[in-house]
């Protein structure tokens, strides 16, 4: 069956034109960890850090053409390409996203255009994480759970994005992993606020040993090379290299298969021998969407991210399209947003009391074991273990969420809002 496409947004009201220094908040907060700094919503973009984790999903169709590959090395090619994807977004987005409220969720539902359904949910809040679950008809599943450590540091600002995420491809049963780069904020304190990435990131088949190892080059004033560049080589388990990528995180990247390699005469850094391969002619595995008309007035949102905060039917309470100083801050109602993030704020940390008195109680009563956590909150979509693979602690969605929004019975989700 073909269905219509829904219709979506394809515009939200333009930024207001509020000025605030972004020093005058910052200054007192050096070397803080920033998800305990209470911000006002002017610096915010009216997206949540959910809504953000769902935006990954923009080239998912590097993933359905991932599904189809006969042969595992190129499927990495396909699935470093993804992994460098969800960067392209974030060269002129510096506004901030909302931080989730804890046991927020976010759906993300594009079974109808795209195969797939996302679910996040707010799982923890000191440490600030989300837990992210996607199941595409395509034949793929990914999943991550996300914990942002940040440092200011007085002229820019670090984010370090904690937790893995992995690729499951049915057919062939490829299991992938990776973990994002270090984002920087630059000119903080003056000056137009820029955004680099850099460091770099091992894409890995645990079902074949096979590997893509990439690098992101940090932007220098002084270096010949092209701004934003990642480079990436693709081996298989005993080492050989089988593709070269090459391209930038904000417009393109290809691949090319390796014919041959040979150790450099020319020295590289540290005085290791370069590795020179010869190639075949490069084909181009990705390119970034343009931005809409006027993204500049529209927080440099993609036709992608306009979509996500539009009011949908249907969706739990707990959703982020419902929070309502993000929905007063899209209206460009700053004032009661900001009046509005603070009760929210409050009403979560009342709760949070709550808990721990109950956490308490019920430790005094059965003397439970030492240096047990004093909050007992546990996720509601999503179960906490050890990862088979990896063997972090993490939050792995448990199922249920879909089979309640079609029955419409929320009854389980807290009252966050």
């Amino acid at each position: 069956t073909t269905y219509d496409k829904p219709r979506r947004r394809t515009r939200i009201p333009d930024k207001p034109n509020y000025s605030l220094n972004l020093w005058s908040i910052m200054k007192n907060c050096i070397g803080k960890e920033l998800s305990k700094i209470p911000m006002p919503v002017n610096f915010n973009e009216p997206i949540s850090m959910l809504q953000r984790l769902s935006e990954d999903l923009e080239y998912h169709e590097l993933l359905d053409k991932a599904a189809k590959c006969q042969n595992s090395l190129e499927q990495l090619c396909y699935v470093a390409a993804f992994s460098v994807s969800s960067y392209s977004t974030t060269v002129h987005r510096t506004g901030k996203p909302f931080n989730p409220l804890l046991g927020e969720t976010y759906e993300l539902d594009r079974r109808r255009e795209s195969g797939y359904r996302s679910l996040c949910e707010q799982v923890s809040h000191h440490p600030p994480a989300a837990a992210h679950h996607v199941i595409s008809d395509r034949g793929w599943t990914l999943r991550q759970e996300i914990t942002v450590a940040s440092k200011f540091r007085g002229k820019y600002l670090s984010i370090m994005p904690l937790g893995t995420i992995h690729a499951i491809f049915e057919k062939g049963n490829n299991h992938y992993t990776w973990k994002k780069v270090t984002t920087t904020v630059h000119n903080i304190i003056v000056g137009k606020l820029w955004i680099d990435q850099s460091g770099e990131i091992d894409v890995v088949n645990h079902t074949t040993g096979d590997r893509c190892h990439l690098k992101f080059v940090p932007y220098s004033y002084f270096s010949r090379d092209v701004a934003r560049k990642v480079t990436g080589v693709v081996m298989d388990k005993d080492g050989k290299a089988h593709y070269v990528l090459s391209g930038t995180w904000d417009e393109k990247m290809e691949f090319s298969r390796v014919m041959q390699s040979s150790r450099g005469g020319e020295n590289g850094t540290e005085g290791k021998q370069k590795t020179v391969y010869q190639t075949l002619k490069a084909r181009e595995v990705w390119r970034r969407n343009p931005l809409p008309e006027g993204a500049e007035t529209i927080y440099f949102f993609t036709d992608l991210a306009l979509t996500l905060n539009e009011p949908e039917e249907g969706v739990a309470p707990t959703d982020s399209r419902r929070r309502p100083d993000q929905r007063l801050m899209e209206d460009g109602r700053w004032d009661e947003a900001n009046v509005e993030k603070q009760r929210l704020e409050e009403k979560q940390r009342s709760v949070r009391r709550e808990r721990e008195r109950e956490a308490a109680s019920q430790r005094t009563s059965s003397q439970s074991e030492e240096g047990a956590p004093h909050d007992n909150y546990k996720a509601l979509w999503f179960e906490r273990c050890e990862d088979r693979i990896t063997g972090e602690q993490v939050h792995i969605y448990k199922g249920g969420y879909w089979e309640a929004k079609e029955r419409g019975s929320w009854e389980a989700c807290p009252d966050i809002f």
